[in-house]
C-alpha cells in the first residue's frame, strides 16, 4: 500500500501550477493587447479596410499562443512604427491616386523642352508615288463587228480605231528615247499571269495567248491597270510539225479561206486589244512570214480593221501593209539571269542609237518578272522613257486607204 505524498510537496506542486496560472494570464492579456493594436505587416494593411482591423479581431485564443515560445518583453517597441504608417495610409489614401513619381523618373526630364530633331526622310512631295496610269476604255460597240465567232475589231464609221482607242497612256511629247517591252503568253499561266499584271509597270505591253481559258477576264483586268493588250496569233513557225502552234494556227499548207476562218476564231477570243503580234509559245511564225501570199494577207486584215501588227522576228524590216513594228530584241532568249540583263542593255542601246526600240520576252515567268522590274526602275536615271508599243507604231510601207489611225 502506497503512503501519501507529503503536505511540504503537495503544496510545492500548487505554488508552481499557480506560477504557470499567472505566465498564461499574462501571455493571454498580451495578445489580446497586440491584438487590438492591429497587425504588425503592412502588405496586410493594405489589404484590410480602414474600419475592420479592431472589430474583426476575436475574442483571444489563448491555447495557441501558449503554445508558442513567450516572446521578449521588447517586442513591444517596434510595433508603434509600422502601425503608425499604416494607419497614415488608412487615414489619407488619396495620395496614391495620383501617377507615382517612379512614372516620372522613368520618362528623361530633358525630352519635354528639347527641340525637335530634324526630319531624317525627305520631304513629302518627294514620297508620293507616281500618279497610276489611267484605266483603258472599255469594249466600244461602235469599234466591233459580229462575226462567225463572236465580235471582232472593225474601224469605226467616223473613223476611230482600236489603236488609238484602247492604247496605253503615255506623253508623245516626251523626247526622251523611247523603250516599249512586249511580254507573250500572258492567261495561260494563272500565277504568272497574276504576278505579271500586278508587278510589271502599265506601260510594258502584254500579249494574251488565244488559248488561254479565260481571256477577256485577263484583257479585263489589264484594261483597269491601264495597261494594253495585244492577241497572239500562232503562225507557222520553223521546224512545224515539230514546233506545233495550235489547232487554230495559220498554215503555208492551207487555203487562204481555211486561214481566214482560223483568223477570225482568233481575232474574236476577247475585246478592246490595240493589235496581233504572231507569237504563241515561244513560236514567232518564220515559215508563215516567208508565205508572202498569206502573209501579206493577213497584214491587210488587221489594218483593215483597225489594229497593229507586230512581227515577232527580231532585226526584220516593219510589216509593209500594217501599222506596227518589227521586234528590235529578244530578251529572253536563253532565259538566264545574265543574258536577259545583257539583251535589256542591247535594247537600251538601240533606243539611244536610233530613237526607240522593241523588246520581247516570251513567257512572263519569274525570273523575267523580277529582270523586267528591276530593269525598269532606274530608265529615268539613264535617260530613257517605257513607252507602249502603240507609241512606236509606224505606219505602213506601201499606203492604202488610211493614212493614219485615229
Amino acid at each position: 500500500m502506497t503512503k501519501p505524498l507529503p503536505r511540504r510537496i503537495f503544496s510545492g506542486w500548487r505554488g508552481l501550477g499557480v506560477f504557470w496560472l499567472m505566465v498564461a494570464l499574462l501571455l493571454g492579456g498580451g495578445a489580446v493587447w497586440l491584438n487590438r493594436l492591429g497587425p504588425t505587416a503592412p502588405a496586410e494593411v493594405a489589404v484590410t479596410p480602414p474600419e475592420t482591423p479592431v472589430e474583426a479581431a476575436p475574442a483571444p485564443e489563448a491555447p495557441p499562443v501558449v503554445a508558442e515560445p513567450a516572446p521578449p518583453p521588447p517586442a513591444e517597441d517596434p510595433a508603434p512604427a509600422p502601425v503608425a504608417q499604416a494607419v497614415e495610409a488608412e487615414i489619407s489614401p488619396a495620395p496614391a491616386a495620383p501617377t507615382p513619381p517612379t512614372t516620372v523618373a522613368e520618362s528623361p526630364a530633358p525630352l519635354p523642352v528639347a527641340p525637335a530633331p530634324p526630319p531624317l526622310e525627305p520631304p513629302a512631295a518627294a514620297l508620293v508615288p507616281p500618279s497610276p496610269a489611267r484605266p483603258i476604255a472599255a469594249p466600244d460597240p461602235a469599234l466591233q463587228e459580229l462575226g462567225r465567232f463572236g465580235p471582232m475589231p472593225r474601224v469605226g464609221d467616223d473613223g476611230r480605231t482600236s489603236i488609238r482607242t484602247y492604247a496605253g497612256q503615255f506623253d508623245r511629247q516626251d523626247s526622251r528615247p523611247r523603250i516599249a517591252i512586249i511580254v507573250a503568253d500572258i492567261g495561260i499561266s494563272a500565277t504568272q499571269t497574276d504576278d505579271a499584271i500586278r508587278r510589271l509597270p502599265p506601260a510594258m505591253t502584254l500579249v494574251i495567248s488565244p488559248y488561254a481559258p479565260r481571256p477577256a477576264q485577263v484583257a479585263e483586268r489589264l484594261r483597269a491597270r491601264g495597261v494594253e493588250s495585244l492577241i497572239g496569233l500562232p503562225l507557222e513557225p520553223a521546224g512545224y510539225p515539230l514546233n506545233d502552234p495550235g489547232n487554230r494556227a495559220l498554215l503555208t499548207g492551207r487555203t487562204l479561206a481555211e486561214n481566214n476562218e482560223s483568223l477570225e476564231w482568233l481575232l474574236a477570243r476577247f475585246p478592246a486589244y490595240v493589235g496581233a503580234i504572231g507569237v504563241v509559245g515561244g513560236m514567232r511564225g518564220e515559215r508563215f512570214a516567208a508565205f508572202e501570199q498569206g502573209f501579206l494577207a493577213l497584214q491587210e486584215t488587221l489594218r483593215g480593221r483597225g489594229v497593229l501588227f507586230i512581227d515577232a522576228r527580231p532585226g526584220v524590216a516593219a510589216p509593209s501593209r500594217a501599222w506596227g513594228r518589227a521586234v528590235d530584241v529578244v530578251v529572253d532568249e536563253p532565259a538566264t539571269r545574265s543574258e536577259i540583263e545583257r539583251r535589256l542593255a542591247e535594247v537600251e542601246a538601240i533606243a539611244k542609237a536610233r530613237g526607240s526600240a522593241l523588246g520581247l520576252a516570251h513567257a512572263a515567268t519569274p525570273l523575267v518578272v523580277d529582270r523586267l522590274v528591276a530593269w525598269a526602275a532606274g530608265l529615268d536615271q539613264r535617260g530613257l522613257v517605257l513607252a507602249p508599243v502603240t507609241a512606236l507604231a509606224r505606219r505602213p510601207a506601201e499606203p492604202q486607204t488610211e493614212s493614219r489611225p485615229q
